[in-house]
């Protein structure tokens, strides 16, 4: 970590905790982790800012304390395995390569996915692979997964990534109109799927198959 980024970066770390996250293991990743360096030039600066950063194609680099709260609530394991729709500037990534044993991304924007996995190997990160590809049909050639996290929008909850959950394993989706969505936690029992609501929220659409099609014009 360059000294110019050291103290925005320990004023997002309290701004996670003054947002609710008490875990100190991902405190400690968020703090470890170097955001600016999955971030274009021309938004570097912005690097550690409790807010949501363009990193080109119409994507986002999603708000820190939002992507701190999902993986407070998937509450990962070391020895767990990961699927991720929408890989975008590879920061989350990064997060949940230390937190869990293996990570599966996967991207719709291939220029993206190239730069997230340019900075991921600079960074020396061992334990992820990337996918170009439709994120709504997950990734079924690792499945299942103890948890998926899906960082767009979707109308519904999408049947195959239901399907690659494991037993007991859990997914975080937002669900709703393109405008406005609820963020769901999923979670597979023995009984069915159990839905729960967790915050409203604003994601930009999940586009595939089973999400939104893409708009014309």
């Amino acid at each position: 970590m360059t000294e110019r980024y050291v103290a925005a970066r320990r004023a997002l770390i309290e701004r996670l905790q003054d947002r609710g996250i008490r875990d100190l293991n991902l405190l400690r990743i968020f703090d470890l982790v170097p955001r600016h360096e999955f971030l274009p030039e021309a938004v570097r600066h912005r690097a550690y800012e409790d807010a949501a950063v363009p990193i080109g194609f119409g994507q986002t680099a999603s708000q820190p304390s939002l992507q701190a709260l999902y993986m407070q609530l998937l509450e990962l394991e070391p020895h767990e395995r990961v699927l991720e729709i929408g890989t975008g500037s590879g920061f989350q990534t990064a997060i949940l390569a230390h937190l869990a044993d293996r990570v599966y991304s996967v991207e719709r924007v291939r220029e993206l996915s190239v730069r997230a996995r340019a900075s991921l190997d600079r960074l020396r990160f061992s334990n992820v692979a990337l996918l170009v590809g439709d994120g709504t049909i997950g990734w079924s050639r690792f499945a299942p997964y103890d948890a998926i996290l899906v960082s767009a929008a979707a109308p519904d909850i999408p049947q195959p990534l239901i399907s690659q959950l494991t037993a007991g394993g859990r997914m975080l989706v937002p669900v709703g109109t393109r405008e406005s969505q609820r963020l769901m936690l999923v979670r597979r029992t023995p009984g069915g799927i159990e839905q729960e609501e967790v915050i409203d929220c604003t994601f930009v659409p999940l586009l595939g198959r089973f999400g939104w099609a893409e708009e014309v014009g």
